[in-house]
């Protein structure tokens, strides 16, 4: 398949996340595509979740390799779903996160059937990863007895000589505050909500400082965070509010858990402010000197030319699903910036290295010389 050519296609549908008609027809398209070069294929459909399509070799569940990804973006100006091509950088929504890759995933899978490797491969893409990926925990409710020896995830998007060997947990936690409401002029004849809700930020932030661009930045950067996401509280300007309520955005490293941050958070509430756990997972830690994810490392800097180095990221990726039940989890992607920004851009020639490096795996990994 014309590697560049897929992916031009794929950005070209507006699939935001919760554009349900475009996300369609995205999956009707790699649907489409995939079964022409004769890959088993299916898209699942949920009632509480988005769709997930999956592609294989095989009608097993216990996978060698496994690709994962998504098609979901996030929002954007129109002209971002079409792309442009200067200086051999791909611009536009979906270029680095992650469509590129999506497209790396259908030509390995091309490969593997034409060239009949001995593998059990496919990949499965979500298509609501950009709010949580309950699509891909309703593909795993269904299928719980899937597994896979090495999940590849290109998900992790930025910079080709950096494979990721840890990524956080995120935990989104809402804080919840009744107060009184009364007059503007007479607040002693209430309880502010808004106030609590602040008074209850700024002990939290005793326990989690504050970064920013205008800040120091730490000089260990493998610590847990936390920043404010949403706050609602108020209605009327001369109303002391009775409610409010935040958002907050929790990234745990290996060293912390839910239980230890309860045990913080319990200490920060103000009198009639609570909090709920919204979500939480666990975070994806990797052993570094892994014999799959060495030959990987090795394999790739010799398509390269260069050395490649592993690093720790705050973000989370849907591939800690099969972190949990005990894959090998490869955590590569190709080299680009803007995610989720206006300028979004995708290296092309990255793109094409990350296909030859996969491809060169999976021989490898076929013709048992790991």
């Amino acid at each position: 398949m014309n590697l560049i050519e897929t992916i031009t296609d794929l950005i070209g549908f507006k699939s935001v996340t919760g554009n349900s008609s475009e996300i369609d027809n995205c999956l009707h398209y790699i649907y489409d595509k995939a079964t022409k070069f004769g890959a088993d294929v299916n898209i699942y459909r949920f009632e509480d979740a988005s769709p997930v399509i999956m592609a294989t070799n095989t009608y097993a569940q216990n996978f060698d390799v496994l690709i994962l990804g998504h098609i979901d973006v996030v929002p954007a100006d129109e002209n971002m779903f079409k792309p442009i091509i200067k200086e051999n950088k791909m611009f536009g929504r979906g270029t680095l996160d992650m469509k590129s890759f999506a497209a790396v995933a259908l030509n390995s899978l091309e490969y593997v059937i034409k060239n009949k490797l001995d593998l059990k491969f496919g990949f499965v893409l979500s298509t609501d990863e950009e709010t949580g990926s309950k699509s891909t925990k309703a593909f795993l409710e269904k299928f719980p007895n899937i597994s896979a020896k090495i999940v590849l995830d290109n998900d992790v998007g930025g910079d080709i000589t950096k494979i990721v060997a840890r990524c956080k947990n995120p935990v989104f936690v809402k804080l919840i505050s009744k107060g009184k409401a009364a007059h503007g002029s007479t607040p002693w004849n209430g309880i502010d909500a808004n106030e609590n809700l602040f008074q209850t930020w700024q002990n939290i932030r005793k326990f989690y400082p504050y970064y920013s661009i205008d800040t120091n930045e730490p000089t260990d950067k493998w610590i847990d965070t936390v920043h404010f996401a949403t706050i609602n509280g108020g209605g009327v300007s001369n109303i002391i509010a009775d409610s409010a309520c935040a958002l907050l955005d929790f990234r745990l490293t290996e060293n912390s858990s839910v239980d230890n941050l309860c045990i913080t958070l319990d200490k920060c509430m103000e009198n009639q402010v609570g909090y709920e756990i919204v979500s939480a997972s666990t975070p994806v830690v990797m052993d570094e000197n892994n014999k799959y994810i060495r030959a990987y490392k090795e394999y790739a800097q010799s398509i390269l030319g260069k050395t490649i180095d592993f690093e720790y990221i705050g973000g989370a990726t849907d591939s800690r699903e099969f972190a949990q039940k005990g894959s090998i989890v490869i955590m590569h992607s190709g080299t680009g910036d803007g995610m989720h920004a206006n300028n979004e851009y995708v290296d092309l020639t990255s793109v094409e290295q990350i296909a030859k490096i996969q491809i060169g795996f999976l021989e490898k990994l076929a013709n048992q010389k790991i």
